[in-house]
C-alpha cells in the first residue's frame, strides 16, 4: 500500500502522466493499479526509497508523482517504471505508454485519443474548438498537473493545433 496519498503530495513533486489509448475496463484497471501500487511501494533510486503516489482518472489517465524533496527519481528508476507499465499493456488490451497522442473529450462526453494531425483535422471540420476539454500529458510538476492537466483547448498548447477560427 502506498504511504502518501496523492492529494497530500507537494506541488513541487515530479509528475509523469500516461494516457491509455483506449478505455481500460474494471478488471484491467484493477490489474493495472495493483501492479503499479506494488511497483511504487518498492520503487527506489540508487537504493533510496522514493516517496511516490499515483492517481487514476477517467479510466484512461495514470499519473505518477514523486516527492523529489525526499529523494529524486533517477533515469534507471524511471526506466524501471516504464518497463513495468509496458509489461502490463498486453493484458490490459490498451497501450498506456503512448507517444504523441492528443487526448480530448468529444461532444458525447467520451475521451478520445488521436494523432496531432487528426486533432487538427477535427478542428478544421468543426468537431473540436477552443471550448473542447483537452488533457495535457506534458505537465512535469504536481502544481502544473493541478492547474492545467484538464483545461479548455483555448487555454492550452492544444490551441496551436486548431485553425484560427476554431480557437
Amino acid at each position: 500500500m502506498l504511504t502518501t496519498p496523492f492529494e497530500e503530495m507537494p506541488d513541487t513533486a515530479r509528475v509523469w502522466v500516461y494516457g491509455a489509448d483506449k478505455p481500460v475496463g474494471p478488471a484491467a484497471e484493477k490489474e493495472l493499479l495493483g501492479q503499479v501500487d506494488n511497483y511504487l511501494t518498492t520503487w527506489t533510486a540508487h537504493g533510496t526509497p522514493l516517496s511516490a503516489a499515483r492517481d487514476w482518472q477517467e479510466g484512461r489517465f495514470l499519473t505518477i508523482t514523486v516527492d523529489q524533496e525526499q529523494a529524486g527519481a533517477s533515469g534507471c528508476s524511471i526506466d524501471g517504471l516504464f518497463r513495468t507499465l509496458k509489461s502490463i499493456e498486453k493484458s490490459l488490451g490498451a497501450s498506456v505508454v503512448t507517444s504523441g497522442l492528443i487526448f480530448f473529450r468529444d461532444h458525447s462526453g467520451n475521451i478520445r485519443s488521436v494523432t496531432r494531425d487528426e486533432f487538427s483535422e477535427l478542428g478544421a471540420a468543426g468537431e473540436i474548438d477552443g471550448d473542447t476539454e483537452v488533457f495535457d500529458l506534458s505537465v512535469t510538476s504536481l502544481a502544473e498537473w493541478r492547474a492545467r492537466f484538464s483545461s479548455k483547448a483555448q487555454h492550452s498548447w492544444h490551441a496551436s493545433l486548431l485553425p484560427a477560427r476554431a480557437r
